[in-house]
């Protein structure tokens, strides 16, 4: 396990319906979702940094950026699958993982927050 853990909070609001969905979500309907981003690593820099704060949070409003205000099931990764808290939050995992620069630090996990008292924890073991 990783000596430090570093998670950044972002928000975002978006819109989607669920497809082939019994329910009220399949209806049309927004959510103004919070996510947690939390790296790991074992090494700090220089400064004593596992990661500079402002740094990751660039980094996840660039990913964020195409799904702000956005129709969900408009966009590419939700063309064949539905946009549920568990997918989206897989999504946001692989993009910024890539996104990471390659220096030891690790994306854990991303916690995507459909409501206030739910949530979905995405990790890649």
């Amino acid at each position: 396990m990783s000596r430090y853990r570093l998670t950044v909070r972002r928000h975002f609001s978006a819109a989607h319906h669920l497809r082939n969905y019994d329910g009220k979500c399949a209806h049309l309907h927004g959510h103004n979702y919070k996510i947690e981003i939390t790296v790991t690593g074992d090494e700090l820099d220089d400064c004593g940094m596992l990661m500079d704060f402002g740094q990751l949070k660039q980094i996840c409003d660039q990913v964020l950026d195409q799904y702000d205000h956005a129709y969900l099931n408009d966009l590419p990764e939700f063309v064949n699958i539905n946009a549920t808290s568990e997918n989206i939050a897989a999504c946001i995992f692989r993009q910024i993982a890539c996104a990471l620069p390659d220096d030891g630090v690790h994306l854990d996990q991303v916690k995507l927050y459909e409501t206030d008292d739910s949530a979905v924890t995405y990790r890649e073991d």
